[in-house]
């Protein structure tokens, strides 16, 4: 199969088309307006639908429709229209639907800017919206990635019905790289019994819900959830480790930002004789605790570096359970770290400051 270049929010969307993803509800907002723009021209050519919703709550409440269908759906929006997303995505988590939600990171908060940021983690992995629920959420690191992910996260959310989320940002999301669409490993998907399609007598009843009166009901159904939360961290946790395996300092970094703690890597390692290594979670949500606990029992210390004032170290910090110090280094704003910066802080920590 051929590669092409594409802008990384193209292959997003033609990554969904490609999928099987056959309805498209969504809101303009920068950075990931080629998202809905793609989808408007591809939907129509596939047979299926696109729909620029009134709003971002509006939208989603689309999505949470055609996901009750059984469709294939999905939507995109930048993280404060993910925020207007969030009683919506609470509601399909409950009702236990499957649909594929978008989120190419800005900073923030409140309209903030519209540069690129990483400062949606706690949103996106800890359950933006009320309640006890989870999404599986996805951080491609590269545009080829970002396609695979979305195809993966189509075929992971039918087989858990759990609502996927790829989580990117606007550098992910703007700029282009050579892409293949490859089909990912398919799942033995089961019938979709539960989707409401109309009734005819010969089976029971499809109710998609997400209330719950009774307190026994409610605890019934969160109990269910969670017991599917252990599986998929049981099976879906996904990382990449670089230059680990002499490792006096491991890195944590995601998305765009590990790109450049790559560089660094080898940079510190080639230029200043310092050992770093990178562990790249590509799930931020199953996250990779056991790589990282198993590698704090090695390295002297960790480093979480982030487009942000620090969400992902925590989750570092869990995992390392204090086997070694863990530090960190972040920016705001829209602005990337550059591999001196954070070969200056790992400096820093080998001398102990």
């Amino acid at each position: 199969m051929e590669k092409v270049l594409m802008k990384g929010n193209e292959a997003i969307a033609e990554a969904a088309v490609q999928a099987g993803c056959r309805f498209f509800f969504g809101y303009p907002i920068t950075p990931q307006n080629q998202i809905p723009e793609y989808m408007s021209r591809r939907m129509p050519e596939v047979g299926g639908t696109f729909l620029q919703a009134e709003s971002e709550v509006s939208a989603i409440n689309m999505v949470y429709g055609a996901a009750g269908a059984g469709a294939r759906v999905m939507t995109s929006s930048s993280s404060p229209g993910i925020s207007l997303k969030q009683e919506g995505i609470s509601y399909i988590a409950c009702a236990e639907l499957p649909c594929v939600i978008v989120n190419m990171m800005r900073s923030g908060p409140g309209l903030g800017g519209i540069l690129a940021s990483q400062g949606d983690y706690f949103q996106s992995v800890k359950g933006g919206g009320h309640g006890d629920y989870r999404l599986i959420v996805y951080a491609p690191s590269s545009v080829q990635e970002a396609a695979d992910c979305v195809m993966e996260a189509f075929e992971a959310s039918d087989y858990y019905r759990v609502p996927a989320l790829i989580l990117g940002d606007g550098m992910i999301g703007q700029m282009m790289e050579p892409v293949e669409f490859k089909q990912p490993k398919k799942r033995e998907q089961k019938e979709k019994t539960w989707a409401a399609t109309g009734w005819d007598g010969s089976r029971e009843r499809a109710v998609i819900n997400s209330l719950y009166i009774e307190a026994e009901e409610m605890n019934a159904v969160i109990g269910r959830l969670q017991r599917v939360y252990r599986e998929i961290e049981k099976n879906e946790t996904q990382f990449e480790e670089f230059m680990m395996d002499d490792a006096e300092i491991g890195i944590v970094a995601y998305g765009t930002t590990a790109r450049i703690v790559r560089n660094a890597v080898l940079k510190a390692r080639n230029d200043f004789g310092i050992k770093a290594g990178l562990i790249r979670p590509i799930t931020v949500w199953p996250f990779p605790y056991a790589p990282i606990a198993d590698a704090a029992k090695r390295v002297t210390a960790f480093l979480a570096v982030e487009m942000s004032t620090g969400q992902m170290v925590e989750d570092v910090r869990l995992g390392v359970n204090g086997a070694c110090p863990v530090s960190f280094l972040g920016t705001t704003g829209g602005i990337a770290q550059t591999p001196l910066q954070i070969i200056k802080k790992l400096k820093e920590i080998k001398e102990g400051k």
